[in-house]
């Protein structure tokens, strides 16, 4: 199974500037998620559009949350706890691709059963957007890839002298924000991440 980066946006970059950026990166990226959750419907179907534009192909691209956009531009989509259930979203949108965001062995279990083609698990180690939570660590991961099939991609946390750790554990790939987004070179940081995912190997501080 192949590896897998994802980037994701963080609420945080103007829409037009996430573009700009994954447009450069985009060699070396695998999937792009637009997680905006404080923006409508409108304005997250022009986000799809302004990635489609920057050259960024429908089926790399993964909408949050909402399925009805997904559906329209023939992207994925990825449903959080408070989605509709997956097997719903198969039933009434056929042929979507469409991961799970899980935070337990049961989450997993659960999504998988419901038709899940991936999912998205954390967060594994410590990170600031998650204050004051430990990382899951490696163990349930582990326990996880031992039930399922699907891909598995780890987030939360994840830095390039981490990401060897996971894949050890068996993830399938990671879902990366401000390590590439905010990074002082988005194309150096993102070509390091890819390398390292996919043909493993050490990481030195002085790459990035």
């Amino acid at each position: 199974m192949k590896k897998q980066l994802h980037v994701i946006s963080d609420g945080k970059l103007p829409l037009k500037e996430f573009a700009d950026i994954a447009g450069k990166i985009n060699p070396f990226v695998d999937r792009f998620h637009l997680r905006e959750k404080q923006l409508t419907a409108k304005e997250i179907a022009a986000g799809v559009e302004m990635l489609i534009n920057k050259g960024i192909p429908s089926g790399k691209i993964v909408v949050n949350d909402r399925a009805d956009i997904a559906w329209s531009y023939n992207t994925c989509v990825q449903l959080a706890y408070h989605s509709l259930p997956v097997n719903l979203v198969k039933q009434h949108f056929p042929g979507i691709t469409a991961g799970c965001s899980v935070h337990s062995y049961n989450d997993a279990l659960e999504a998988v059963n419901g038709g899940a083609d991936f999912l998205l698990y954390g967060h594994i180690f410590e990170t600031p957007s998650k204050e004051g939570l430990p990382g899951k660590g490696l163990h349930e991961l582990e326990s996880i890839k031992e039930i399922v099939e699907v891909p598995v991609i780890v987030i939360g946390g994840i830095k390039p002298e981490n990401v060897e750790l996971a894949s050890s554990a068996g993830a399938d790939g990671a879902a990366v924000m401000s390590g590439i987004l905010h990074a002082e070179d988005p194309c150096h940081a993102a070509e390091c991440y890819s390398q390292i995912i996919h043909q493993g190997g050490g990481f030195n501080e002085k790459d990035l």
